[in-house]
């Protein structure tokens, strides 16, 4: 209990010294996060909407693969990226692991199934409702595109905002193509993950405490924003 509390007490203290080494993590996290959110959304809600309304070969096997990837755990997510881009992979040249952009493309596709099946969960009770609407105003496809994005707006808010709590939680596939490098490629869960390594639990339950605080905050933010447009 000693620990918590002390946890606790140590959270406030890295926020109101504004602790230099804390809030670099924090703000990479928060740019390998959001930037990995940012891309995957557009993708993800585009993808799912497609895949929604209209159908193609291998539909339902298409659905079952992004429906089972959603739950494809982490580590094995990093590792195929991994080798992907190892010296010996078919992208080794580009030689991204251990950058901030390698863990950035680890978390799209590790979010973007999410994303993907979420939106293709709200899209499927409405769109042909939706799409019957757009023929009678005569919509055009971006104007289509754009009434399914308005009367969808609360289902693909949860989708973000799942996808959102999955990237800036994850810690096996960041370590694994990152490698936790000081100054470099440490963000918040890699650092939980080293400080209990090295018994710093009160520091560790402090940056963990943050994490929790920065996720409420942005989605806090995400619901605002559906609330605001459903106004």
């Amino acid at each position: 209990m000693n620990i918590i509390i002390e946890g606790i007490k140590e959270a406030f203290r890295l926020i109101f010294s504004l602790d230099a080494e804390v809030f670099e993590v924090v703000l990479l996290s928060l740019r390998v996060s959001l930037t990995s959110l940012l891309v995957a959304g557009v993708l993800g809600i585009f993808l799912g909407i497609l895949t929604s309304k209209y159908q193609f070969p291998l539909k339902h096997l298409f659905m079952r693969l992004i429906y089972t990837l959603m739950g494809i755990p982490p580590v094995l997510c990093g590792l195929l990226v991994y080798i992907l881009f190892m010296r010996r992979g078919p992208l080794g040249s580009l030689r991204l692991n251990y950058t901030v952009t390698i863990m950035i493309i680890a978390q799209i596709l590790m979010i973007l199934p999410i994303i993907i099946g979420l939106t293709i969960n709200a899209a499927g009770e409405k769109q042909d409702k939706i799409s019957r609407l757009a023929r009678t105003l005569g919509a055009s496809p971006v104007q289509m595109m754009g009434l399914f994005l308005f009367e969808l707006r609360g289902g693909l808010v949860v989708a973000l905002v799942s996808g959102f709590s999955r990237a800036i939680s994850e810690v096996g596939a960041v370590m694994i193509v990152g490698g936790n490098i000081d100054g470099k490629t440490r963000v918040m869960t890699t650092y939980i993950s080293q400080l209990k390594g090295m018994g710093e639990y009160e520091r560790a339950l402090a940056v963990g405490i943050i994490l929790l605080l920065i996720s409420f905050v942005v989605n806090t933010i995400l619901y605002h924003f559906q609330r605001e447009k459903s106004v």
